[in-house]
């Protein structure tokens, strides 16, 4: 198998590999939209060193609403046992099938960052008996190679949104369903989601609480000089496509408004093409923060977000009255 495509964002970078495989060719913004992926999370507590921004749904959620949507047989295998996880992937490639692995990036050679992230996701494409070779985003050079034994490591570590050695497939049964016809319960599934969140931390209410607390993160950190610049390259270049995923949303609503002609979901593009330039100076605001101790730059930020919120929670207005 010869795979060099690497995008943005790893769950969709593995998707697109072993969606290829089976003959299904669509856009990293397409994959992301249909598997519903747009969200917002702030989370902090005693056991992280800061707050944690995110702007997706959980890993691997995007994965099963992705297969879900498109009528694909998902299989997901877990196993605590290094033999048995590596017989799992090790058929599949035998049979000629790439494998999606959930696993921790800390352990992978070709990364220079090493911080432990349980909810990296590669795909498997082969090995020579010494090194995998996997597909990972551009951003981490897209066809790359890591040896077997970190691998095990990276697949088995333990922690914050790890999981037991999980290996899955993807297998198109059948004609592949008319794309027109999945975008609208897509859309809505996520606007209805991001409208009405369980818990204050996420949606819109979500950005309306990190619009409070932002302010305050020169006092939250320990280190603000490295705290705060880290947190705004998180937001723009830990493979999220920029503005904390805004930006392959507002395409995924693009190629939508392409497909359907509806002025409520051009009214949504636009504003979310607003968001994703405001997410944007939001991460400028926080690294600049850090880097000169000012508290200016945060309240500036606290305000933009607070703006975020409502933008974003009328555009999924917009788009939560699709299916009417």
């Amino acid at each position: 198998m010869t795979e060099r495509h690497g995008a943005e964002h790893c769950e969709t970078t593995a998707l697109g590999v072993l969606l290829r495989h089976e003959g299904l060719d669509l856009s990293e913004p397409m994959l992301f939209g249909l598997g519903a992926g747009l969200s917002f999370v702030y989370w902090d507590g005693k056991g992280l060193d800061f707050p944690f921004l995110g702007g997706r749904v959980k890993p691997f959620e995007l994965t099963r609403n992705l297969a879900a949507r498109l009528g694909l047989e998902l299989v997901v295998k877990e196993t605590g046992s290094a033999r048995r996880a590596w017989e799992n992937v090790a058929a599949e490639l035998g049979a000629g099938r790439p494998v999606g692995l959930q696993l921790d990036s800390y352990h992978l050679e070709y990364f220079t960052s090493k911080v432990h992230f349980g909810g990296h996701v590669v795909a498997m494409t082969g090995h020579d008996g010494r090194d995998a070779q996997l597909v990972d985003t551009a951003q981490q050079g897209g066809a790359v190679t890591t040896s077997l034994a970190s691998l095990a490591a990276a697949r088995a570590e333990r922690g914050p949104m790890t999981a037991r050695n999980r290996s899955f497939t993807l297998a198109l049964r059948g004609e592949p369903p008319l794309l027109q016809g999945l975008l609208v319960p897509a859309l809505t599934a996520c606007a209805e989601a991001f409208l009405h969140p369980p818990i204050a931390n996420l949606g819109h209410r979500g950005i309306d609480k990190a619009a409070a607390l932002v302010p305050g993160w020169l006092d939250r950190a320990d280190l603000p000089e490295v705290r705060l610049p880290q947190a705004a390259r998180m937001m723009e270049l830990a493979g999220t496509g920029g503005a904390l995923f805004r930006n392959l949303y507002r395409d995924f609503l693009a190629e939508c408004a392409d497909l359907l002609d509806d002025p409520r979901l051009r009214s949504a593009h636009a504003k979310y093409a607003e968001a994703a330039r405001g997410w944007t100076e939001v991460a400028r605001l926080v690294a600049a923060a850090g880097s000169s101790g000012a508290a200016a730059p945060l309240a500036e930020a606290g305000a933009l977000l607070r703006v975020l919120a409502g933008l974003e929670r009328s555009a999924m207005g917009e788009l939560s009255r699709l299916a009417g």
